[in-house]
């Protein structure tokens, strides 16, 4: 059967209306893509680049109700006391936690942190006998201890309490010795070598050399300077202290696909995690050390 075409019937040939509606409807569509993707583009175009620092140095709040948004508010109002009178700690609740790891990627792209240096690390085992058995996941960062055993053997006090509890390290003192990271009972701590993912191909991106936003210094690591901290220094979790001083959560808790991470002031008696603290399936872990972890378990 010959089909009829427009030529054939000098440009005359009928159109169904529903055929006629269907095309107007997809040139419409593309009309508006168009002018979409134009209008993006332009007010890409106009933002200065030094204006998205700023954007993001004040997120904005997470939806009303949401634990996420229970706990930016704890930070703020903590943030309103002296940095003696916070107690920040984190709870992890074990049966919420997925294993996918999503807080460990972003964890590495926060801090711009090179192969071998991970601050979130999820250890796994498998638990049960065949065929009822099942994986456990056990996310680990910093226990930020109230009695740390990494502090009390630096021999130059690059490692140090905070009064807000948080153990973090001095880069500038620090002289890459590595007591702590034997002395550490969690295996929390890891030496930057200096090594780049790219490092064999032609070139190293410029995304592993961007600076590192860890405690608010900006610390960039250039290939070409293998002295330039924290090259050569043990480094850690800190909370995201830059976050936090900022009001804004751990990036752990705020990618955590499971919402098993809650982070908060102690101190503070109407906070989250103070609450979460007083359930009777809390742990912490090797407390037979002494060590007074920072990091709670919920199992």
């Amino acid at each position: 059967m010959k089909r009829e075409t427009d030529e054939d019937t000098g440009g005359a040939a009928d159109k169904s209306p529903r055929d006629s509606t269907r095309r107007d409807f997809l040139h419409a569509g593309a009309a508006s893509l168009a002018a979409l993707v134009g209008g993006m583009a332009g007010k890409a175009a106009a933002i200065d680049r030094d204006e998205v620092g700023h954007i993001l140095d004040h997120p904005e709040s997470f939806a009303e109700g949401s634990p996420l948004e229970r706990m930016r508010v704890d930070i703020v109002r903590a943030l309103a006391r002296p940095v003696g009178q916070r107690r920040w700690i984190m709870v992890i609740d074990l049966q919420k936690c997925i294993g996918c790891k999503a807080c460990t990627v972003a964890c590495i792209a926060e801090n711009a942190l090179p192969p071998g240096v991970a601050y979130r690390p999820v250890t796994q085992r498998e638990v049960g006998e065949f065929p009822l058995v099942q994986l456990q996941f056990l996310p680990r960062p910093c226990m930020h201890c109230e009695n740390p055993p990494c502090t009390a053997v630096c021999p130059v006090g690059s490692t140090y309490k905070r009064p807000d509890g948080i153990v973090a390290i001095d880069y500038d003192d620090c002289i890459g010795c590595r007591y702590c990271v034997t002395a550490c009972p969690y295996g929390a701590r890891y030496f930057d070598f200096g090594e780049y993912y790219a490092e064999g191909t032609p070139e190293i991106m410029d995304y592993e050399t961007r600076p590192s936003a860890e405690y608010g210094e900006n610390r960039a690591r250039p290939v070409d300077d293998h002295g330039a901290s924290p090259k050569g220094n043990v480094r850690k979790c800190q909370f995201c202290l830059h976050r936090v001083e900022d009001g804004a959560l751990p990036t752990c808790a705020t990618t955590c696909l499971g919402g098993a991470t809650y982070f908060g002031d102690y101190h503070d008696r109407e906070s989250l995690v103070r609450e979460l603290v007083g359930a009777d399936r809390v742990m912490r872990l090797k407390e037979e050390l002494g060590t007074e972890p920072s990091v709670y378990y919920l199992v």
